[in-house]
């Protein structure tokens, strides 16, 4: 089967979906191709327990929404399925640390918070951003750490894309004036990263890309991009397979005369190191995997020894505090019986310097057996436990590229740009030892961070990042690969700084900005020549518009009900 479209999309995230969207209102036809599967409400796991339904592994017959990848340098956790990362992720919608818009690697482009700002306000309405009611169990035990460590003050409620309304009851559409899909209020049990089957979270089915879908858009589930090549014509032959233990099968052929590549950080710089080792990115090729950025985060937390409170109740991020200036911590949880990421849990263990780590960790197990057994348990660790989310926004950087070895060609990382990618973060051993005091349990590591001192991420980003000039970047300001302007890249790839906070909004509100300024169909292109020193270009209003604009205006009085 053959597929001819102006505009292929290729994932369906916070870029590819607002791409879609923004292109579809524009009079481009629009394909979605994404490799994960289509998840409706009622269709995802129970727990995280039913590995088929909650992690992806289309090599072993799973096809769930969570992603892990194991890199040289830091264990990966991301999204698969139609809705990207926000189907998996913990709704968590916060705008970026001023070091974001002042990082070296684009700063001298423009003034990025200035130009940024009116799009992360259009992010936030089209998202549904409302503040989480902090006051769970969870949430007491982060005001204690806060308090502990003497920044209580730090202590606020999570801005969220939630649709809290009354439990459980549906009402119609809240977000879009009847546009939307029919909705039902939070039962806050904590299920946000196993997945919503109360249909309370805004994922991105339910707002940008559902709204693409009803305007036009295509999108192909279950397909997976292996192969994108330029022909004589000026457009593109991009070449897929379905996700599978027999892998080359149910192969297909689409092509378009642009191409938006939107498949998250790994799965983007994946592609597009792929197309550069094949001669075809020339002028791009040199960049391509820098700075690749972790958030500098760390995942640790705490387990209760008893079950006499359970630490599961509310929305999946509901606080955040900052213990130093470009430091924030969150509390996290999974629903109950939801205990499976507790396999990676294990006791805390510092880093430093002297004794290597994972000595430091066996000596530890030689000299506190029954911490090491209690650590090891995920007997109710779901309710057991607080996962602690740490961020920091100091700049350190990997650099991602292809390996061939007896198993094939896969990815790895090496240390990059900046100081080295942290592999210890005293002050987040410090909040879980903390909050295990507070919580009458133990502080853990993961156990990929003490073993084989490789911390984990909830938000790579970079491996395509803006940059003024092809030595300096993959794509210019407008998104544009350089040397290739048909090709785009428009998700986490681009980001080439560390935000210290969660990047969802960031990621959407970057594409509301990109997409602003394509024009619509048949009409001449504002945007400057390629290569070209800079200029803003004021946004282009779409020809068909698939929300009433004042629903989504910036005046208080017309804003949709949260």
């Amino acid at each position: 089967m053959e597929s001819f479209y102006d505009v292929v999309v290729i994932g369906s995230g916070f870029g590819g979906s607002v791409s879609a969207l923004r292109l579809t209102e524009k009079g481009y036809r629009v394909g979605v191709l994404e490799a994960g599967r289509r998840y409706r409400t009622g269709d995802f796991a129970e727990t995280s327990w039913d590995v088929k339904r909650f992690i992806w592994g289309p090599r072993f017959g799973l096809y769930g929404i969570q992603r892990l990848d194991l890199l040289s340098n830091v264990l990966v956790l991301s999204g698969a399925g139609v809705g990207g990362g926000s189907l998996v992720y913990a709704n968590t919608l916060y705008e970026p640390h001023d070091a974001f818009y002042t990082d070296p690697q684009w700063s001298d482009v423009t003034d990025w918070k200035t130009e940024l700002a009116p799009y992360f306000a259009i992010a936030k309405r089209m998202l549904g951003v409302t503040e989480a009611r902090a006051d769970t169990p969870a949430d007491n035990v982060l005001r204690a750490v806060a308090s502990r460590l003497g920044v209580e003050n730090t202590f606020h409620p999570t801005q969220i894309g939630v649709y809290l309304g009354e439990s459980g009851v549906e009402v119609p559409d809240p977000y879009f004036g009847g546009a939307g899909p029919r909705r039902s209020g939070c039962t806050s049990v904590g299920a946000c990263m196993v997945g919503c089957n109360q249909n309370a979270k805004n994922s991105l089915d339910k707002n940008y890309l559902y709204l693409a879908e009803q305007g036009g858009a295509v999108v192909h589930a279950d397909t997976e991009v292996v192969d994108v090549e330029r022909l004589e014509s000026g457009g593109w032959m991009i070449s897929t397979q379905r996700p599978g233990p027999r892998s080359g099968r149910d192969k297909n052929v689409f092509f378009a005369n642009q191409v938006v590549f939107s498949a998250g950080a790994l799965g983007t710089t994946r592609l597009l190191l792929s197309l550069a080792e094949q001669g075809r990115l020339p002028s791009a090729s040199d960049q391509i995997g820098h700075l690749v950025r972790t958030n500098s985060e760390a995942i640790l937390g705490a387990t209760a020894h008893d079950t006499d409170v359970d630490y599961s109740q509310g929305v999946a991020i509901t606080s955040s505090i900052h213990p130093e200036p470009h430091t924030h911590i969150e509390p996290v949880r999974y629903p109950k019986g939801s205990s499976a990421m507790g396999l990676l849990g294990t006791m805390l263990t510092d880093g430093g310097p002297g004794l290597p780590r994972p000595l430091r960790y066996l000596r530890d197990i030689v000299l506190h057996p029954i911490r090491w057994l209690r650590s090891m348990s995920v007997r109710r660790w779901a309710e057991r436990s607080v996962i602690l989310l740490v961020m920091q926004s100091y700049d350190n950087s990997l650099q991602l590229f292809r390996k061939r070895g007896i198993l094939g060609t896969r990815l790895v990382s090496r240390q990059g740009h900046g100081e080295p990618n942290p592999t210890y973060i005293p002050i987040a051993n410090e909040a879980a030892k903390i909050a295990a005091d507070v919580m009458n349990g133990e502080p853990i590591s993961m156990i990929n961070e003490v073993l084989l001192n490789r911390p984990t991420t909830a938000h790579i980003l970079g491996g395509a990042p803006i940059g003024a000039d092809s030595e300096s970047g993959v794509i210019d300001p407008y998104h544009r690969v350089f040397g290739h302007p048909t090709l785009h890249v428009v998700d986490g790839a681009v980001i080439g700084a560390n935000l210290g906070v969660n990047p969802s909004l960031s990621i959407t509100a970057m594409a509301e900005r990109a997409m602003a300024m394509w024009p619509n169909k048949g009409e001449p292109d504002p945007r400057p020549a390629p290569e070209s020193v800079y200029e803003p270009v004021p946004p282009i209003s779409p020809d068909s518009p698939a929300v009433d604009p004042s629903v989504l205006s910036l005046d208080p009085e017309n804003r949709r009900p949260m």
